[in-house]
């Protein structure tokens, strides 16, 4: 039987085979995805959790099963193999150790992470796998028709609403009895604060999450700050990617708002150099880490040294800040790895700097655009990314320098000085990572602080703050109503008031939020003094991580605030505002003018 034949034969079955299909992986997954959650956070006893894991590779076996019918029933089969080429290996994967194990016992996932010193990765590679098959349907929903045009979503709304959900799903899972070490379990108010500094990439802890949360919990942790990175959105529209041709206008539309690009044609193939940049960075920094690490430092294995070289290179490189030592990067054996200090302030500053920059700088083909034409220059965005970000970055490095070379400074030489200095200026940016004691720090060095957390990072970035594009154009429009000019300039360029209107808006936004939060955390935390409030609900509101130590000290309706904080700073003032708004009738209107005494 010829190509031909075989798909005529097919042909009249077609539609009932994918909607059956269908079907069964969308219910499988969710089983699969329980199972894990029950075996990973309910049951200790061994002989449930190995039928548990049982009825996961057999879950898993019908997934290969599937995707082999799916080559069947695609006719054009070389084309779909290489549109799924990724889907195809991870099912090549499973196919080869399930007949490892059951035919040959012979577990090729088992032996090879076991002889890493990393036997719990047989479970996360179970999981990884189901949450891929559930983020396959989830796209596949999302881009179903029906839908499409029964939920008329502004992008703003559903990047609110994504951050929700992962909010939602950490909480429940950090508050599962085997994802922490407390035989109590995690509090509600405890677990939603976590989910949501990982979530946000935000770094500030209730709880020491080295020693708290158990190796499970950890994973979850990792997780979250991955994905909040990055945004749930992005990896959605990333794995639909992975199965089509490309995306449509509408996610087009969806990444142009949420990245502020210049132009929607700018978003084609971003998301695809957006993950592999990301894990190629992410990567490069976890082979450093792990080459960096002292020998003071022990490590239960091989396994353990590997994860926590991943777990501090992607808390780097997203901005979080969150560190498995008790101490973070203070703690005694790494408080003189200058070279580690160094490799994750380059991580923080590129995180921060947003991917639109780093693509128009870094990106091979705009490299090789700048050698053929060496007069190109960088786009205005990027320049003002660059020229903000350096400046800050210096102005950080030499206060903090100048303020506590003889506080807390004062025991390293100058060099060593330098370097945390200038650390501690970049982290302060956008990322908690500390090297210094941060409750002996003084009142200047503790200001100068605030206000680079509230400025941050740059726009599409990892970074919380009102972003440097923000804090630039409003610096330049006071400049130009001080001169007297009627545009607001820049590189021979002409600034839209547009632009200026909502910068001060975003920072009106800002300084309101910040104001009344505080407000109440002197209320609910009264036993703290104002200074190290504001230092906390800044470091929070700019997703920062910063804290002097009160954190775990404050009240729930105090922990309530800065959760809150956390969210409104990670989403954007903005944006929050743009999803609440509701657009007015008509602007094509103008009343007569009138005059206000200013000043």
């Amino acid at each position: 039987m010829n190509t031909e034949q075989l798909n005529r034969l097919l042909y009249g079955s077609k539609l009932w085979a994918y909607m059956l299909m269908r079907r069964t992986t969308y219910v499988l997954t969710i089983v699969a995805i329980g199972l894990l959650l029950y075996a990973h956070g309910v049951v200790t006893d061994p002989d449930t959790l190995q039928l548990i894991f049982y009825a996961i590779d057999a879950i898993l076996g019908v997934f290969v099963l599937i995707y082999l019918l799916r080559i069947l029933y695609g006719f054009e089969r070389l084309k779909f193999l290489r549109r799924t080429w990724f889907e195809g290996m991870l099912m090549g994967l499973i196919l080869i150790n399930h007949i490892g194990t059951y035919l040959f016992n012979f577990p090729v996932i088992y032996n090879i992470f076991e002889g890493l010193g990393m036997p719990l990765s047989v479970e996360v590679y179970r999981l990884l796998v189901s949450l891929y098959m559930l983020m396959l349907l989830v796209v596949e929903l999302l881009e179903t028709r029906v839908h499409l045009k029964t939920l008329q979503v502004k992008p703003a709304v559903i990047f609110l609403m994504s951050f929700l959900m992962l909010i939602a799903i950490g909480t429940a899972m950090f508050m599962l009895p085997k994802m922490t070490n407390d035989p109590d379990g995690m509090r509600f108010i405890d677990a939603l604060f976590m989910a949501t500094s990982a979530s946000c990439i935000t770094g500030l802890a209730v709880v020491d999450p080295g020693t708290y949360f158990t190796f499970a919990g950890q994973v979850v942790l990792l997780g979250l700050v991955q994905l909040g990175g990055l945004g749930v959105m992005t990896f959605a529209t990333f794995f639909a990617t992975l199965m089509r041709q490309g995306i449509g206008i509408k996610q087009h539309v969806a990444m142009f708002e949420i990245m502020e690009s210049e132009s929607i044609s700018f978003t084609k193939g971003l998301l695809r150099k957006l993950i592999m940049m990301t894990l190629s960075i992410e990567a490069v920094g976890a082979v450093i880490i792990f080459a960096t690490w002292s020998n003071e430092v022990e490590f239960v294995g091989l396994g353990s040294k590997i994860f926590f070289s991943v777990f501090h290179a992607v808390s780097a490189f997203c901005n979080a800040g969150l560190s498995l030592f008790p101490e973070g990067l203070y703690s005694n054996p790494l408080q003189n790895a200058y070279v580690m200090h160094l490799t994750i302030a380059a991580m923080v500053i590129l995180g921060g700097i947003g991917f639109p920059t780093m693509l128009d700088v870094f990106s091979p083909n705009a490299m090789r655009i700048r050698m053929a034409m060496p007069w190109r220059n960088w786009k205005m965005m990027t320049r003002v990314t660059v020229y903000t970000s350096a400046a800050l970055l210096a102005f950080g490095t030499v206060t903090f320098f100048l303020l506590e070379y003889f506080n807390t400074l004062s025991h390293l030489n100058f060099a060593e000085a330098l370097i945390t200095s200038f650390f501690q200026s970049a982290t302060t940016r956008s990322s908690g990572f500390h090297t210094v004691d941060m409750s002996a720090i003084s009142v200047p060095a503790l200001l100068i602080m605030m206000m680079l957390m509230f400025i941050g990072a740059s726009p599409g970035s990892m970074g919380g703050g009102i972003k440097t594009t923000t804090f630039m154009v409003i610096i330049l429009s006071v400049w130009t109503t001080i001169v007297g000019k009627r545009n607001i300039e820049i590189g021979k360029r002409t600034i839209p008031h547009s632009v200026s209107y909502k910068a001060f808006a975003v920072f009106t936004f800002a300084v309101g939020f910040n104001i009344i939060f505080l407000i109440i955390l002197s209320i609910s935390d009264s036993q703290f003094d104002i200074l190290r409030l504001a230092f906390e609900q800044v470091s929070a509101f700019g997703t920062v991580g910063l804290s002097t130590g009160i954190t775990a000290g404050l009240s729930d309706v105090g922990k309530t605030i800065i959760i809150m904080s956390m969210y409104i700073g990670r989403v954007g003032t903005l944006t929050l505002a743009l999803a609440i708004s509701t657009r007015v009738p008509s602007t094509a209107y103008k009343y007569p003018d009138t005059h206000l005494s200013i000043g």
